[in-house]
């Protein structure tokens, strides 16, 4: 790049303006430090005046990196797009509402809570929320379960105690 410029007859700084970037950053790619992006890669061979072969051709590490760089973003264009697909489905409305449809079924609330939990993702926009209302839900159905069972097996129920006198 540096040959290139220097043919062109002109300063770091005039092209450092020209991209609008820093006479740093043009130092640095003619000295191999770093490497330009996609786009300044192609302004630059239009305000030089040469193919972006010709600019690569000039440095073969340049090549590899862009190539490297084209990867990742390639590569961060398909996370992107799987994230875009998958956070439209927030369930944090819906996994609220069973939280507090399940306080009021008391033994299914013992299983369906659970699984509520497990569904929820930090991406949902009631997360908290519904980690708190699960946390209640369970101990709610925790006590509805222990009372129903107390009053089958007459537990913790009022003792009486029958004076039987002397026989």
């Amino acid at each position: 790049m540096k040959e290139t410029r220097q043919k062109k007859g002109v300063s770091q700084s005039t092209v450092a303006e020209h991209l609008n970037i820093s006479r740093q950053s043009i130092s640095k790619w003619e000295n191999n430090s770093s490497y330009p992006d996609l786009d300044n890669l192609v302004r630059l061979s239009e305000y030089y005046e040469v193919t972006v072969d010709d600019l690569l051709k000039e440095n073969k590490g340049l090549k590899k990196k862009i190539e490297e760089n084209n990867e990742k973003i390639k590569d961060s264009q398909k996370k992107l797009a799987y994230i875009q697909m998958n956070g439209d489905r927030d369930e944090g409305l819906v996994l609220l509402m069973l939280n507090l449809l399940s306080c009021l079924i008391a033994p299914l609330g013992l299983i369906i809570t659970p699984i509520i939990l497990k569904r929820n993702k930090a991406t949902n926009t009631f997360y908290k929320l519904v980690f708190v209302a699960g946390v209640i839900s369970l101990l709610v159905n925790a006590f509805g379960l222990y009372a129903h069972l107390g009053n089958l097996f007459h537990w913790g129920g009022p003792s009486s105690v029958e004076y039987i006198g002397n026989q």
